[in-house]
């Protein structure tokens, strides 16, 4: 048994905060299950190892929602670069955790920044990517760290497909492209899944071909698996509404830089169940690129305040992860409610992730992620002291120092 004990506990879970409060955590399950969090400090019939905070604030583990880490290692890129396979712009079968290396140096910087669990995966080269795998970010071992293997399909629109298979007289050369390309991965997957029912039905009627790219995307179609949709400017973002609102898809809206030019819009696209939210960022980057001119600070701000369940990320390495709350914290700055910022880094990004169940909140029944830091946390002097994962205490300022 853990017990953390007087701390400012901010739970993401309906707002509700302790101080000062406690967690009671059962550190010998597999998952550090929480099992306790309330006020004052719980009457407990077994010893209990305990972290006393002192007073500091305490929020669930932090998660980026989008972001590559251990696909592209920095300062090592082209040797490290495994996050796009720049040979067909529709890869539906490839899957991150195959790619992820966890021993990249950034999962310890993520863990040390209170980051407990992240969304990483492919690149946007590719208009279908394939899948994203939602982690815990410390381990050696892939295929422990994983909470979700197949965690949503990433599929790309925009500038970056284009500019991978248009200079070499490929499709897509232009926005019409990725469009097509992205309904013709949808509709022969359709129909592969409806002969292989078929076949299933009467066996007289012959078995499609295994194939590998389709199966890949029948979580899709069966509204098992949400689409991730990198898109940029606001007419990318509408392209990606109106095919998602075609074939009846879930999907979430990456980076959605122009959201805050179309907000009415995707708040309707939000409230038509389709579109399960919108992932911001990266915020504190520059233009590199003609699609990030109308880029603002103030968007997850708007967009949040419309009621569109809105996430913040840092597209790492584009921003190094470790900076997740400081851009949430400017965005805060910039207009943003601070509670829904907060929410930006977990509980949202959870639900976005589809990951909720576990993490992004401090509620009885949750893996035992926590971030203890040392001042509010978007204040940009605090540190974080302790970070736990599953219970476990995977980072100590006090034994990291010097």
């Amino acid at each position: 048994m853990l017990l953390i004990k007087n701390a400012k506990i901010l739970t993401m879970d309906e707002r509700k905060e302790f101080d000062p409060g406690y967690i009671l955590i059962d550190d010998d399950s597999e998952r550090g299950t929480i099992i306790g969090v309330g006020e004052g400090i719980p009457e407990i019939s077994v010893s209990a190892k305990v972290i006393d905070v002192q007073g500091r604030y305490v929020l669930p583990g932090l998660i980026d929602p989008h972001c590559h880490i251990g696909l592209w290692q920095d300062g090592q890129r082209p040797e490290t670069g495994d996050g796009n396979e720049m040979t067909d712009p529709s890869t539906p079968h490839l899957r991150a955790q195959d790619a992820v290396n966890p021993l990249d140096p950034c999962f310890r910087e993520a863990v040390a920044a209170g980051i407990t669990s992240v969304m990483t995966g492919p690149g946007s080269a590719n208009v279908i990517a394939g899948t994203f795998t939602f982690i815990k970010t410390s381990g050696n071992n892939i295929d422990q760290m994983t909470v979700i293997d197949n965690a949503a399909m990433k599929a790309a629109l925009g500038e970056n497909p284009k500019s991978v298979y248009g200079p070499r007289n490929n499709a897509p050369g232009t926005r019409m492209g990725n469009a097509a390309i992205f309904r013709e991965s949808v509709i022969k997957a359709r129909a592969y899944k409806e002969a292989k029912e078929k076949h299933g039905k009467d066996a007289k009627s012959p078995a499609p071909d295994i194939n590998i790219k389709h199966e890949a995307m029948l979580p899709v179609l069966e509204r098992k698996m949400a689409l991730k949709i990198h898109a940029h400017r606001a007419d990318d973002l509408l392209t990606a509404v109106r095919i998602c609102k075609e074939f009846d898809l879930r999907y979430t809206l990456d980076h959605c830089t122009e959201g805050y030019l179309i907000a009415e819009h995707l708040k309707d696209a939000f409230d038509d169940l389709g579109l399960e939210g919108v992932m911001t960022g990266p915020l504190m980057s520059d233009r590199s690129k003609p699609e990030l001119a109308n880029q603002s600070i103030r968007n997850p701000g708007i967009l949040a305040g419309k009621g569109i369940r809105t996430a913040i990320l840092t597209d790492h390495p584009v921003i190094p992860i470790q900076y997740l709350a400081v851009t949430a914290s400017i965005a805060a700055r910039e207009g943003m409610d601070e509670y829904d910022a907060l929410e930006a880094i977990t509980i949202n990004a959870a639900v976005l992730c589809g990951a909720d169940d576990r993490v992004g909140s401090i509620k009885p029944g949750k893996d035992g992620d926590i971030a203890v830091f040392d001042g509010h946390p978007f204040d940009y002097r605090t540190k974080v002291t302790n970070t736990l994962i599953n219970g476990k205490v995977v980072f100590s300022s006090d034994e990291n120092a010097g």
